[in-house]
């Protein structure tokens, strides 16, 4: 199971953490990711981690979104900074244990609720 959080309302430069914390998985086995769907949009990627450390990140969000991920807390997070209004979304953390990286595809083993973040102009 993973549960979002850490969503919410902030203006256009500012901030945002958002967490992600698994259970009954061995996380520290799971490369972990984010995505986020805008309104009538299709979902994309984010942003992804795999336990060796290894970060992928969409043009998107390149230097200025943030990954990380603490295993003795079974935590993914998502540092945003700079935010803009397209950064709005509904964002969903996502896990994958086999082939990693497939998770850039939006392939895998679990997700998240969703947490909604807004950025106002």
């Amino acid at each position: 199971q993973l549960q979002a959080s850490g969503g919410g309302v902030v203006q256009a430069g500012g901030s945002l953490r958002l967490s992600c914390a698994a259970s009954g998985i061995t996380f520290a086995t799971y490369t972990m990711g984010w995505f986020r769907q805008a309104p009538g949009k299709e979902r994309e990627f984010v942003a992804a981690l795999t336990p060796a450390g290894i970060t992928y990140d969409s043009d998107s969000v390149k230097g200025r979104f943030t990954i990380s991920r603490d295993n003795a807390a079974n935590t993914v997070y998502l540092q945003m900074n700079r935010l803009k209004p397209d950064d709005t979304a509904v964002y969903y953390c996502a896990a994958r244990q086999i082939y990693g990286a497939y998770i850039r595809g939006g392939r895998a083993d679990y997700w998240g609720q969703g947490t909604l973040v807004t950025v106002s102009s």
